[in-house]
């Protein structure tokens, strides 16, 4: 017994010492990084000469994890600021002056629901969604130096929160002002609001993007060509291409932060969204009652509960967190928003992230028009209308892919009884039942952000066809300019379609300027106005429309149709026409020319002379990384040809002048753009405004400038042999 006790005494002293040098056990951290560390391996980063990323995985989530790393490599800071707008935690990083904003993110968007909807998600969705996280946070803690603001670890359900990858999404359609008026003052006054609806002017920048498809019929090769032209902010997406074994190959622009290609194509096909003009997002006017419990609101002979929950908002305020809480109220419609006329106002729209997350990514694997039809059944693509082309010679439109099915005789552009049952949504419309497009005889088909009775010229949809709530839009001037480029044209190349998109010919001015000319031409001798500008309409009288980087008429035009439209735009609100029609139809002669010479004016107090040539004028600058630009007319900037989207120009640049500026710079149009022909192989050539990275120090902050302001796209590297030769860098993550 001696000696058994001896031994264990023995044994539990070994065992102890053993334990007292063992590794400490490992932790949660430890496990992620090792697995992170794992997964890095199957993924190749290639960074081309431009450095965009060409990322290679074994699997798809292989392929999104190395994404996520590469764009966080890129700009994290724009990552990570989508998300704090999507999750409705901006007002942490940013103050106060972002309370409501997340205030109307969080009625839409509750974390625990996202995460309860991630955990019912089929097991492929949860896979990319892990990886999503996965990508981020390996490189948060491969780069301790890089601060997140806020979020400091990802979670895979938040990649259902920003699942649809458009500019100003569906939720951001409600009023903040309005928003705040009710809930800021308490929502339990009963009264008329007297918040007004905010108006847009009539000489706003147009917003949307421009979508073309040519078919093999209208082309010398045979083969189908496709145009990417999205107009938005400059700098809200990149370019990528990802790669997996699992039949994952999409090349495109990618909104930062989300792990698929949002327009783009793969080997076999390629879709381009576009701003829908559709109805789809509804207001409803509820009656509401005070109850001894809270609120109730009528519905039919019903008398129903309204849901009462509290939302707390933290708000960054100097050094700590301060919050604000909300007691917030919402229908079977929907949440509350604003009041109006003594009764509350609800809001419902489209609301299903978990089938628009598995829209995003299918329809990157979609290799033709039966397969990209499918992924549309989903029905969640909400704010857009798409054009699609593949190598099987289809060219397609689809209009916006959500629309409820409703009640045709009703008004539904202004709210709706809440209390009436005839005033539900029914299921959504087919895509039969709504207008669309498939190999039209016309051999070609566009949209740009305009109605679609004219997509495809004499084979268009009918709007007699429809009901009225598809659509709400009107022609535009880019609308003109497209079908101008494209009728009667049947040797269409990869060359001429970029050709056609950066086309110089300002539609807006083809009635404008003639009634300018004609105005002076009536105008009395003995009016001082008539010599004051002779010089200017003799040069107008002459000019072709078409806007050039050299080009004198170009900034004396636009500076007069500015100048015109404000002069006319309350005349042309009463009347109720555009204020571009109001100029060629019913501006007097006087205020034409009167117009003129301010124009002329202003353009010799800022620049020395009238004469001054456009590119002058209209200029690219980008001096830091910051997402709310900066301009300086001292700094360096570059000339850019093509004018603002408002006067007809397919290739939009949206610029003005700022505080302290003279010259005009831009922060809005032309940001992605590609031309792409599917034969046996695709072919296609792209530019990204400025550059791809965020990062000034980059040699790709700006190396691709000179090539966007002058519509030279490069060639695009789509076949890992295309990129012999042009490799800066391969790597795995975290290397």
């Amino acid at each position: 017994m001696k000696v058994v006790t001896q031994f264990k005494k023995v044994f539990l002293i070994l065992a102890a010492a053993a334990i007292s040098c063992a590794p400490p056990a490992t932790t949660d951290k430890d496990a992620s990084v090792a697995a992170w560390e794992r997964q890095a391996q199957d993924v190749t980063i290639v960074r081309d000469n431009w450095g965009i990323p060409h990322v290679y995985g074994k699997t798809d989530a292989d392929a999104v994890f190395g994404v996520m790393y590469a764009q966080a490599e890129d700009d994290f800071n724009r990552v990570e600021t989508n998300y704090l707008n999507s999750i409705g935690r901006l007002a942490e990083a940013e103050g106060e002056g972002q309370v409501y904003r997340d205030l109307r993110m969080k009625l839409f968007i509750d974390p625990a629901d996202m995460e309860a909807k991630y955990e019912a998600s089929p097991a492929w969705l949860k896979a990319l969604m892990n990886a999503y996280a996965d990508g981020l946070n390996y490189y948060l803690h491969k780069h301790p130096q890089v601060k997140p603001r806020v979020i400091t670890r990802f979670e895979p359900w938040m990649a259902l929160t920003f699942s649809e990858g458009s500019i100003g999404g569906d939720i951001e359609r409600v009023n903040l002002t309005q928003l705040e008026a009710f809930y800021g003052k308490g929502p339990a006054r009963l009264s008329t609001s007297t918040v007004a609806n905010e108006e847009a002017t009539h000489f706003a920048e147009p917003t949307g993007s421009n979508g073309i498809a040519v078919a093999p019929s209208n082309t010398t090769a045979g083969h189908a060509l496709l145009l990417i032209n999205p107009h938005t902010s400059f700098f809200f997406r990149a370019e990528a291409q990802m790669v997996s074994e699992e039949g994952l190959n999409a090349y495109g622009a990618i909104t930062w932060g989300q792990f698929f290609i949002y327009q783009g194509f793969n080997e076999h096909a390629g879709w381009m969204h576009t701003s829908s003009g559709v109805d789809n997002i509804d207001e409803y006017l509820e009656t509401v009652v005070k109850t001894d419990n809270g609120f109730s609101y009528k519905y039919g002979t019903e008398q129903r509960p309204m849901t009462a929950t509290k939302i707390t908002v933290p708000y960054k305020s100097g050094a700590v967190l301060a919050q604000k809480e909300f007691t917030v109220y919402r229908t079977h419609h929907g949440p509350i928003v604003r009041e109006a006329d003594g009764k509350w106002v609800s809001v419902r729209l489209m609301q299903e992230p978990v089938k628009a997350l598995t829209q995003s990514y299918t329809r990157t694997k979609a290799n033709n028009y039966k397969a990209f039809r499918e992924s549309m059944e989903l029905h969640t693509n909400s704010s857009n209308n798409t054009i699609f082309a593949d190598a099987e010679g289809n060219i397609a439109y689809f209009h916006s892919n959500f629309i409820p099915r409703r009640d045709n005789a009703l008004d539904w552009t202004r709210p709706v009884d809440g209390g009436d049952s005839a005033t539900e949504w029914g299921d959504a419309l087919s895509i039969d039942e709504t207008p669309g497009l498939l190999n039209p005889a016309s051999g070609w088909l566009y949209n740009t952000n305009n109605w679609p009775w004219s997509a495809a010229g004499p084979n268009s949809p009918r709007k007699t066809d429809f009901p009225t709530y598809v659509e709400r839009g009107s022609e535009n001037a880019r609308g003109v300019h497209a079908i101008r480029v494209l009728q009667d044209k049947k040797d269409f190349t990869l060359d001429s379609l970029l050709a056609a998109a950066f086309d110089s010919y300002l539609t807006a001015f083809q009635d404008q300027i003639p009634a300018l000319v004609k105005a002076w031409d009536r105008t009395p001798a003995s009016n001082p106005l008539k010599a004051k500008v002779s010089e200017q309409i003799a040069l107008l009288r002459g000019w072709d429309l078409r806007w050039s980087a050299t080009s004198v008429p170009t900034s004396v035009a636009v500076y007069w149709g500015d100048e015109i439209a404000r002069q006319v735009a309350d005349a042309a609100r009463k009347a109720g026409v555009p204020s571009d029609a109001y100029v060629a139809t019913r501006a007097t002669a006087e205020q034409l020319l009167q117009a003129l010479s301010a124009a002329s004016d202003k353009l010799a107090s800022d620049f020395g002379s009238w004469k001054t040539p456009w590119g002058d004028i209209n200029r690219y600058q980008r001096l830091t990384g910051d997402i709310v630009q900066k301009f300086d007319d001292a700094g360096p900037s570059s000339p850019v040809a093509f004018t603002s989207a408002r006067w007809g120009s397919l290739a939009s640049y949206g610029a003005r002048t700022y505080p302290g500026t003279k010259k005009m710079y831009g922060t809005s149009g032309n940001s992605f753009v590609a031309v792409v022909e599917f034969g046996e192989r695709v072919r296609a050539r792209a530019v990204t405004a400025g550059g791809q990275s965020g990062d000034p120090s980059s040699p790709h902050f700006g190396d691709q400038v000179v090539r966007y302001s002058t519509g030279d796209l490069r060639d695009v590297y789509f076949y890992r042999e295309q990129l012999t030769g042009h490799i800066e860098r391969e790597y795995h993550p975290g290397t």
